[in-house]
């Protein structure tokens, strides 16, 4: 029998490898359309409308859904939209399609972390973390064998394909035997804030969760057109950019927990933030392919984990229901992810690709500000030979 946090765990992992797979065709998607990094920056904005509109609206219908059937439509449904975009004759059509996978994004984002602190709170343990690790680890995969099916000559239209099928038949049999985890008796209040907004006391952990997924977006979808542009090189050592920013992003994410115990979410935090900085810094001024490769590993590794941390701060804050809290950063901190990549795209055009990265550095600098006094400094003591107990309840 599947245990439910696998489900979970795979769904995220799929969804990566979806998402991942089509990042990783960018550079073949923007020849085929022959469109501009600016182009193509306006045409990606259609997933950061989509996520948006699901994210601020969508719990209601999520919940007459339920998880099982928003799982199978938000899982089965973006792997499907994004194998038709090779072969559709025009970007705006390609807007299209990723609006309609935009807001299958958003409301898998809501259904699974839902489902997740459900699952939490029915058996005691703690799934979060892990959950989207396995998010970094389908990033890492898909970047890895995009970036040799590339090499192969393979065309995008049959690797966003193959990608599908694999996904809907692997997906389908994992979800449509799911079952849902009992709700939770809703707090005195909670029902008061149907939709999440961020408040003034939770400005500086939407600063620390913007950074974060600045510097993810724009390692994920500008990595590999950053490459070839830049160092002309192979498609091979073209993808390496994100499958090392994400294998490091995966395995500091798996394995943050006792650092983040033993040290302090501050801490920990402020120190990442400053690689993340480090490696964009390396990836706006490198002169070669390898330390531009090194950049990217050290932006993976650096806002791997500050995002859970910044959630878990939130959780924590009492002024409103957790949930409320976890909810309205996790809408502004998932809509950058996907709408700062395509603003970017306008930056590489008019001031060049380097200069996309560079302006990041600013915002990971505020966000390292607002990590030395917006999240906590508690440890956990942990007993000799006993693993630590996760801080947060997201991941």
């Amino acid at each position: 029998m599947i245990a439910p946090q696998h489900r979970i765990y795979a769904s995220f992992f799929l969804f990566a490898v979806t998402t991942g797979a089509l990042m990783a065709r960018l550079p073949d998607i923007q020849e085929h359309f022959g469109i501009s990094e600016g182009q193509l920056g306006l045409t990606m904005i259609g997933m950061a409308i989509g996520s948006l509109i699901a994210l601020t609206f969508g719990p209601p219908f999520i919940d007459k859904l339920g998880f099982r059937r928003t799982a199978l439509i938000t899982v089965l449904g973006p792997s499907l939209l994004f194998a038709t975009i090779p072969w559709l004759p025009a970007a705006p059509a390609m807007f299209v399609v990723l609006f309609c996978a935009g807001l299958l994004a958003g409301a898998l984002e809501i259904n699974l972390n839902v489902e997740i602190d459900r699952l939490e709170m029915q058996t005691g343990k703690r799934f979060m973390n892990r959950a989207h690790g396995f998010w970094s680890v389908g990033f890492f995969v898909t970047a890895l064998f995009g970036a040799m099916i590339r090499q192969s000559g393979v065309s995008a239209g049959v690797h966003m394909a193959v990608v599908a099928t694999i996904v809907v038949l692997v997906a389908g049999y994992l979800l449509f035997s799911a079952t849902e985890a009992p709700k939770p008796v809703r707090a005195e209040g909670e029902a008061e804030h149907r939709f999440a907004f961020p408040n003034r006391g939770l400005l500086p952990l939407c600063l620390i969760g913007f950074a974060a997924f600045l510097v993810e977006g724009a390692g994920i979808d500008w990595s590999a057109i950053y490459m070839r542009n830049v160092f002309a090189v192979e498609p091979f050592v073209g993808g390496m950019g994100l499958t090392l920013f994400a294998f490091f992003m995966a395995v500091m994410r798996l394995s943050a927990d006792p650092i983040v115990a033993r040290f302090g979410p501050r801490n920990v935090a402020m120190v990442m933030l400053s690689f993340a900085s480090l490696g964009a810094l390396m990836v706006g001024l490198a002169p070669s392919p390898e330390l531009a490769l090194t950049g990217f590993a050290l932006m993976g590794a650096g806002c791997s984990a500050v995002y859970p941390l910044a959630v878990s701060e939130a959780a924590q804050r009492t002024d409103r229901p957790a949930a409320v809290n976890v909810a309205a950063i996790g809408q502004v901190s998932f809509v950058v992810f996907f709408l700062a990549p395509p603003l970017l795209g306008f930056v590489a055009e008019f001031l060049g690709i380097r200069m996309s990265y560079l302006i990041c550095l600013p915002l990971l600098l505020a966000g390292l500000w607002a990590s030395s006094f917006a999240l906590g400094t508690r440890k956990v003591e942990v007993p000799h030979g006993m693993p630590p107990e996760p801080l947060g309840p997201n991941g």
